[in-house]
């Protein structure tokens, strides 16, 4: 992790920097206002793994950015050792694998992919993506597939919807 001290959230918002931190860590993480599912689970995943107990070692600050609108990182300070190592093993996690938590993340997944189902797609598109994509789908019986033509659920591949 790097620290504190190098960080500049872009040449244009260098006056957000916040005096006192110099030593503090930077946590692997960050997200903003445009984050996708992935992002978005890591870092609530990492943010649990830190602990309530651990909250005056730890500060969210968010930055103002002329692209994604805003983002956030989190600083960890250097005294707390443990939360240290949280963040070091985090890294080392993510350079081998970018999910933190695959059931978080999959369900997450799952979600976007219901949401997605029920409010983009009417009831013929629901049935023209179903047949375009039959391999996706294995419904148990009639009542599954006409829930899932009625938008109440999706039974396919919740990444292939909304990948």
């Amino acid at each position: 992790m790097k620290k504190y001290s190098s960080f500049k959230p872009t040449q244009f918002d260098s006056h957000y920097y916040v005096e006192n931190r110099e030593d503090w860590f930077i946590a692997p993480l960050t997200h903003n206002r445009d984050s996708d599912i992935l992002t978005e689970s890591n870092w609530d995943v990492f943010f649990k793994l830190m602990g309530k107990e651990n909250e005056d070692t730890f500060e969210i600050h968010r930055f103002g950015h002329w692209g994604p609108g805003w983002f956030e990182i989190i600083l960890i300070n250097p005294a707390n050792k443990a939360l240290v190592k949280i963040g070091e093993d985090t890294e080392s996690s993510l350079a081998d694998y970018p999910i933190l938590d695959e059931m978080d993340f999959s369900e997450r997944e799952n979600e976007e992919a219901g949401r997605i189902w029920a409010d983009c797609y009417d009831t013929k598109g629901r049935i023209e993506y179903i047949r375009e994509h039959r391999s996706q789908f294995d419904f148990r019986n009639m009542a599954d597939l006409v829930g899932c033509v009625r938008g109440n659920y999706f039974a396919g591949y919740a990444s292939e919807l909304i990948g």
